[in-house]
């Protein structure tokens, strides 16, 4: 069950630590509302070093929920985080797989990955939002991006990572702008959709996509 909690960024993990655990991870995904593109989750174990209060010359007193901070910035904290100390996984669920599985299914199954990826066995999860079919005791944190650091940190690297992913993409496909709305349905990415058609970046079950296929004369196929 998805619960709050207090805006204390080592609230839960010093909560965490008090109850005898050690390795807290703290998962968040991006891309899950997007058009093209993969899912991205990502789960960050903090460095030991990490207690609270927070060293104010730390960049850990930077970290926040990725949405707050402009692109420069969580470009470097991706960096410094994963060269901080910390124990980073990243996953993905491509858009075929998507399909296939659907949205939420995907959305575990990425952050499942994640998991799993970590060199360093957890023994709690935070999750943004929600929890997942691991057997590893996990709490479910409604905005945690903006409430815990280590979800806060996830939630940086998985969008930078992924930001990552669709300016590639858009490099291969720039009919469709995918560097500048990372895939989003954006009146501009609609309308190139509606004008080009469905790539195979596209998820093909999303309604917009499927509408634009149509449009094309695609049904349910990519050009």
């Amino acid at each position: 069950m998805a619960v709050a909690i207090s805006p204390d960024p080592l609230s839960w993990e010093r909560q965490m630590w008090a109850g005898g655990y050690r390795q807290v991870a703290g998962v968040d995904e991006v891309g899950r509302g997007a058009l093209a593109g993969p899912l991205v989750a990502v789960a960050v174990i903090l460095p030991p070093s990490i207690r609270d209060p927070l060293p104010a010359d730390s960049g850990w007193v930077a970290i926040r929920d990725s949405k707050t901070i402009p692109h420069r910035m969580r470009v470097c904290l991706a960096t410094w985080i994963v060269e901080s100390g910390a124990t980073v996984s990243i996953a993905e669920v491509g858009c075929l797989e998507l399909d296939a599985i659907g949205l939420a299914a995907a959305n575990r199954c990425a952050m499942e990955r994640a998991v799993l990826g970590l060199r360093i066995e957890s023994d709690m999860l935070l999750i943004d939002a929600l929890t997942i079919d691991l057997a590893t005791p996990q709490i479910g944190i409604i905005d945690g991006d903006a409430q815990s650091l280590s979800i806060a940190a996830a939630s940086i690297v998985a969008k930078v990572h992924r930001d990552r992913i669709m300016a590639e993409l858009d490099g291969s496909d720039p009919a469709y702008g995918f560097g500048r709305h990372k895939g989003y349905g954006v009146p501009a990415h609609l309308a190139a959709l509606m004008k080009h058609g469905p790539c195979p970046h596209h998820r093909q079950s999303f309604a917009p996509v499927r509408q634009a296929a149509l449009h094309h004369g695609h049904g349910e196929t990519i050009h």
